[in-house]
């Protein structure tokens, strides 16, 4: 480590520094070193994973329940108008599947707060637990 005494012009005062170049390159080196090697640490343990009796036909795939609700309040169940009280009925029926679908709400943007709001009570009444929203992405 090189460190310099003095400035050598007659002004005996101290001047100590220390040249950091060495530290900057073992760093430099102990990067590179980590780098390489932090890839090559992924999977290191082998584990004998089982064997799965399924195949592909066998896997049930939750259904997909489309409900679109128009801006005047029409509900649309995957494509086919419904009424309350038909939708009350199909929604039960849904519910006790296995695996218990999924409904996708799409709701107009100019619909009421509250229509949306009367639907989700009927569909959580049901015991539909699976809810999500459709929206458009902004640009």
């Amino acid at each position: 480590m090189g460190m310099s005494v003095g400035s050598g012009d007659g002004d005996n005062a101290p001047m100590a520094t220390i040249n950091v170049t060495p530290l900057v390159d073992v760093m430099l080196v102990l990067l590179i070193i980590f780098m390489i090697t932090t890839p090559l640490m992924q999977n290191v343990v082998e584990v004998d994973l089982p064997k799965a009796d399924l195949t592909a036909e066998e896997v049930v795939r939750p259904l997909v329940i489309d409900l679109a609700i128009e801006s005047n309040g029409t509900i649309w169940w995957d494509g086919q108008v419904r009424t309350r009280s038909s939708l009350e009925t199909e929604l039960r029926r849904a519910a006790r599947q296995t695996p218990q679908p999924e409904v996708k709400v799409r709701a107009d943007a100019n619909l009421r707060y509250q229509t949306i709001r009367e639907t989700l009570e009927i569909v959580k009444d049901a015991g539909i637990v699976r809810v999500g929203f459709v929206t458009t992405p902004d640009r």
